[in-house]
């Protein structure tokens, strides 16, 4: 082993242990600053908090939709900036909900999609929202506004697109990964002792049997129900018609314009001049996204140190198993 990997090793080892230690402290200032009840646990059994601090001026509420939406990661290494955080947003619209100078919500969306259940926990969330405070809600959708994207910007009252931007992609997709021909090939043999004859349903060793699709099929089918009744509540639009649009196609900024999935096509300058116009509030409002002061210093550098780990093979393969065929519900654009 070289000298620099061994001298990059101490450093690395130093540096964890360090961080270690400045978990430490810090949980053991919250434990002082913060109620029981606002506690949950993170990756190393310390007390972490989603805390959302608010700005004391007239603002409106930015929510970055960027990236696959899913749940929050209570990983050490997810504390990448840039990357969709649902446990934040979700608190965000609750604390916007009784804040008085909060004059509404933008979406900024640049997604491909991702969860159902999280991408129609936040649509429900922000319905709940102007239900409470009558407040607006826009949404811009950047370079990408597909499937979990859309439908979350369906809670909004006017949706501007770029003129880059695909969007659509209505649909619903469950992945899974069939390996059973690589395991007769190496002479592995999955054993499953379950107690029924679909508990191990879309085992990588196995293959579906008919009964096993159709099951599979059913839940996709009333998810995309469920999606296609969002859109056409969104748009005003009747669900037959909806049904003819939702194939899983993108379309393009224009198209979707001229098919009624978006209500224009501009820049994210523009979209702001009219909301203000609208809403009556003044041009240079302040347009505030959130920070999870729970995290702080944290954040930075896991995001920093997850740059700099390396994934083994193992790790990689890993990995793609788990973001490709792990059977889960998506509103996901491939």
């Amino acid at each position: 082993m070289k000298a620099k990997q061994i001298i990059g090793i101490v450093v690395t080892g130093v540096v964890i242990i360090a961080t270690g230690v400045t978990g430490v402290v810090s949980n053991i200032i919250r434990n002082r600053l913060i109620p029981e009840e606002d506690k949950a646990s993170n990756f190393w059994g310390l007390e972490e908090t989603v805390s959302v601090t608010l700005p004391a001026e007239d603002f409106v509420g930015v929510i970055n939709v960027v990236g696959e939406i899913g749940p929050s990661s209570d990983s050490i290494w997810a504390y990448e900036e840039g990357t969709y955080n649902h446990d934040l947003y979700m608190e965000y619209v609750d604390e916007m909900m009784y804040a008085d100078n909060n004059k509404g919500i933008l979406l900024y969306i640049d997604s491909p999609g991702g969860t159902v259940y999280e991408s129609d926990e936040l649509y429900l969330k922000l319905m709940e929202y102007k239900e409470v405070t009558g407040r607006p809600i826009w949404a811009y959708f950047a370079s990408q506004a597909c499937s979990g994207g859309y439908y979350i910007g369906m809670a909004a009252d006017k949706v501007y697109a770029n003129r880059n931007c695909w969007t659509g992609s209505i649909g619903v997709i469950v992945s899974l990964m069939n390996c059973k021909d690589l395991y007769d090939k190496l002479g592995i043999k999955e054993i499953d002792i379950t107690s029924g004859a679909n508990k191990a349903m879309g085992s990588s060793g196995l293959d579906l049997t008919q009964e096993q699709y159709d099951i599979l099929q059913s839940l996709v089918d009333e998810a995309y129900d469920q999606f296609v009744g969002i859109v056409s509540t969104g748009r005003g639009m009747d669900e037959e018609t909806v049904r003819t649009l939702a194939d899983g196609r993108i379309y393009s900024a224009k198209q979707a314009l001229e098919l009624n999935l978006v209500d224009a096509v501009g820049s994210l300058a523009e979209e702001k001049a009219v909301f203000a116009e609208e809403a009556g509030f003044s041009e240079d409002i302040l347009y505030y996204e959130p920070e999870d002061m729970s995290l702080g210093f944290m954040s930075s550098f896991f995001g920093m140190l997850s740059e700099l780990k390396p994934q083994s093979d193992t790790e990689l393969a890993k990995d793609i198993m788990e973001n490709n065929g792990n059977g889960v519900l998506k509103y996901y654009a491939e």
